[in-house]
Order: structure tokens, then sequence, then C-alpha cells
């Protein structure tokens, strides 16, 4: 099916917008080059988000994204090949138990295609990077692990790798012989402030924005937004951004009121902090908070078949399972109990409960529904023994029920292991299934298409009623890769996406 996807606004863009908040900046003067190393994302986003730390190549006369790449791990050391177009970066972190793992990769300039260059499967943590000639490379690396090394943390090795030819390097080639040397002192300089300053000599614009996780579209053209840092923003139909509430961490969900005078933002609070969830009721003319509310336990917010606003139990995976249905009839949660009776404490169950919207005041709403209020479905998985993490989903207009999730694997997500269903309202059963092998970040219907965005940067359209493929993009602002977070069908031919740098894209489908 051929179709056009345009991107017909761009809010939020701003120079050096693919990488957020600056951690790291070196520059090429002779090819007019800088090369800048966003902030790791932070342990709140990794479930939704995934981890990735951005690096982009900017021209330093018109700061233009010449390459981009996304790291597995924070990004520590760069440099740019003397004579080549290419530019070498050492990653790397703790794991939290013993080792010090990395990658060493290296980004072709002309193609933007990175290669991972260390052929154990941990890597090593990099520190330090210099070209000492256009053959020789050296390498400073943390140690491979701290076990009964209590100097680990503040030395290394250091060793001179030598290739004929860099550009012809193939993945995974560099060994351990390569990366033997001698023991060194290893500092750990900290090169944001640097960076920041950097950029902002180039220009006072950048913004280090990131993460939109909702985007609404109000009659009147404004568009609100949800971010890291964040509660709430809104941005006139010129373009221009009309207010912002910041936030510690910033808001999540977000539901507009029906007479669009106010919206409730459900606020990042991540369990491990120990601070209450909360919900706050925003005015729509200027930010002002009008409410406030401190959830029993996590919650996802969410809008419902009638306009009105709910709280859905988010349920003791948090942020790793969250389950969120958009238009539902009833108010969906997934929730894992052990079977009365079972005697083995790891044996549970998961389901897909409900509350009724019937059950629930409107002039109570939104409030968390009671113990009693909530049943049981049917199990959340519909195939036996395996066990399904949650995503986002939509109730269809004739109370049928699509959501994504991926399929719990001990090794991480399996080839196949993500996926799109549409299951029957009273049974659960599936009407077709769509398979994937990346995670789905957003998803939203029209009266004929399923929309889902994918981490990779995927956006694919599904027929509703049999799942097969209508079209899929890859997401690009100014032919640069972009990251969707949050995606909202705003009428009939239009998508608003949210992305991982914080832009917000109006487009059209025809």
């Amino acid at each position: 099916m051929t179709i056009s996807f345009r991107i017909d606004r761009v809010l939020g863009d701003r120079p050096f917008a693919e990488v957020g908040d600056p951690a790291l900046a070196v520059d090429d003067e002779r090819r007019r080059l800088l090369a800048v190393a966003g902030t790791h994302a932070p342990v709140a986003d990794m479930y939704e988000f995934g981890s990735t730390a951005p690096v982009g190549v900017y021209g330093t006369d018109d700061l233009a994204c010449r390459a981009l790449l996304r790291a597995r791990y924070p990004v520590h050391a760069m440099a740019f090949h003397p004579t080549l177009p290419l530019l070498v970066v050492g990653t790397g972190s703790y794991d939290g138990g013993y080792f010090f793992e990395g990658e060493l990769l290296l980004l072709d300039l002309e193609t933007g295609m990175p290669t991972s260059l260390i052929e154990h499967e941990f890597g090593r943590q990099v520190l330090g990077l210099e070209w000492l000639d256009e053959q020789e490379l050296r390498v400073l690396m943390a140690p491979p692990d701290d076990w009964r090394d209590k100097d680990a943390w503040v030395e290394g090795h250091v060793a001179v790798v030598r290739r004929p030819d860099w550009r012809a390097v193939p993945p995974r080639s560099i060994t351990a012989n390569d990366l033997a040397g001698p023991r060194v002192t290893a500092p750990r300089p900290d090169g944001r402030e640097d960076a920041r300053r950097t950029v902002s000599s180039l220009s006072t614009d950048w913004d280090p924005r990131c993460n939109v996780r909702a985007v609404e579209k109000l009659s009147d053209g404004r568009i609100v937004a949800t971010l890291d840092g964040v509660q709430l923003e809104s941005w006139l139909p010129s373009g221009q951004r009309q207010w912002a509430v910041p936030d510690d961490e910033g808001g999540r969900d977000l539901v507009i009121a029906p007479d669009e005078r106010s919206v409730w933002v459900g606020l990042v609070r991540p369990e491990w902090e120990k601070r209450p969830q909360a919900v706050v009721r925003l005015s729509l003319e200027d930010g002002a908070q009008l409410d406030h509310l401190t959830p029993s336990a996590p919650v996802s917010l969410v809008r419902c078949a009638d306009g009105l606003p709910a709280l859905a139990p988010a349920g003791s995976a948090g942020e790793r399972s969250r389950l969120r249905i958009r238009r539902g009839s009833r108010i969906y949660s997934r929730e894992t109990v052990r079977e009365e009776g079972e005697r083995d404490p790891e044996r549970k169950e998961t389901w897909l409960a409900i509350a009724d919207l019937e059950s629930m005041p409107v002039a109570e709403r939104p409030r968390e529904p009671a113990k009693a209020e909530v049943r049981r479905l049917f199990p959340y998985s519909w195939i036996p023994g395996e066990t399904h993490f949650a995503g986002p989903g939509v109730e269809t207009a004739n109370g049928g029920l699509v959501h994504a999730g991926t399929v719990y694997h001990g090794h991480g997500l399996q080839p196949g292991g993500s996926f799109v269903v549409r299951r029957e309202p009273t049974n659960g059963e599936p009407t077709w299934v769509f398979r994937t092998d990346r995670k789905a970040i957003g998803l939203d219907c029209d009266a004929e298409t399923i929309y889902v965005a994918y981490d990779d940067g995927e956006i694919v359209g599904l027929n509703l009623h049999d799942g097969t493929v209508r079209w899929r993009r890859y997401l690009a602002v100014a032919a640069v890769p972009a990251v969707p977070t949050a995606l909202t069908v705003a009428e009939p031919g239009r998508l608003l996406i949210g992305t991982s740098d914080g832009r917000l894209l109006d487009c059209s489908i025809a």
C-alpha cells in the first residue's frame, strides 16, 4: 500500500537537539566538525525507552547534524581520525557486580554506520582515546573487573592498537591480546561542564530536552505535552511555546478535561525513590495547579471512552510492565497473584483485570478503583506458560482490545518476542497477533488503522481488522534518524509524535 507520511511541523527544535544534555564534546578544527555525546538515559527511563547515549557530529558552520549513533553505555572518550572520515567513541560502565563493560565504536562519517570493534562479549570500559598517527590508536581502559582489586576505580590499562586501514576494520576484531597493556593511573574526569560551554559558544539556543512521554492536541490548535523535567508544556498554533511547568522528574500521562479548561497529569515518581505517586490538575490557561492527588500505589492516568480521566493500577512491576489502555469503556489493569491453595511462592498467575466505570461516580474521578471494584477478566497471556509484559493499548469502537507487549525471556527480548494483539473482550482469545523484534513505545488507532511506534524508530500502520501491515516507515527529522517516545492520533490523517530528543512532530498521512 502506497502512503504519504510527512512531518509538517517540528516543535521544540533547536541546535544539538539530537543529543539532549551534552556530556562530552570533541572538535576537529581542520574539518570544522564537533562531536557531542549526550547524557546516558537515567535509570527512570531504562524500562520505558531503553538506555542509550546519543553521539552527534555537527558542522560548526551551520550546526547541522552530519551523523548520529546511539551507544549502549555512557560515553567517556571520542577522537576524530587524523585523515579519514572516522570518529572513534569509547563507552562503558560498571555492571553493579564485578565487570567494567563497554564498547569501542567506530563511526563512519560518510555512511553514518557505526561498528563495534571489541571481540569479547562484555567488551571493556574505554576511558580515553588518542590517535598517535593514521594507523595507531592509543586506548585507555578500566580493568576488566574489580574482583579483589580496590584500585580498579582509579587505575586502568593502556594499549596501542595498530591497523593499516581503519576504514576496513571488521566488527569485533580487536582481541584481548590487542588490548593487553601496562597498568597506569586512569582518572575519570567529568566533561559535562566543558561540553555545555562548548555548545553554548556556538549557540545559546540549545536546550537539554528529552523523552516526550505524552502529546495531545486541543480544539483551538494548541499542543500540550509531558516530558522529562517538565510536568506539562503548551505550544501555540504559531509554533511558540506558551508556557511550561518545571518538575524534577517530569510528567507522564495526560488527560484533557472535556471543557478543555484544565488537564490532569500523572507525574514520574520512580518506585525506588520511595516518594508517593502524584497526579495533578493544571490550568490550560497558564499551567497553574488546580488540584493534587496522592494515590496509594503506582497508577496510570487514562482517558476513558466517556472522555473523563481515571486512575488504573500500574501493578508492582511499575516501569517494567505498565499497562495503559486509551479510551476504555472500563478501567484495565494487569494483576499478578498467587492462586489460592498454591504452595509454591514463585508460581503466580497474571490476569487482565477490569473495574467498571459505573462503580465510580463522575464527580469523584479520577480516583483509584477500590479493591472490591476490580475483578479478573481473563489470563493476561493467551499462551499457557508464557509471561507477557505490558505496554500501550487502546479499546476499539466496538469494545475490542488492542495492546502491545513483550514476552519474558531470561536472556532479554528475543526475535519475535514483541507483539501487538487484538483480543476478544469476553474471553481474551486473539483475533490477530503481529510480532516484531523491537519494543513498542506508543500505540493509538483510528477507525481503520492501528499506529505503533517502536524503540528503533519505526512507525508501523496495521489493519485494525486483521493485523496486516498497511505501511511502515523509519522516523527521521531533517534526514537524521529519530526515536519516538509518544504517539497520538490527533484527528483522521494526522499523528502527533514525541521523540527521545524532546521534539514534537505534527505529521500527516495520506
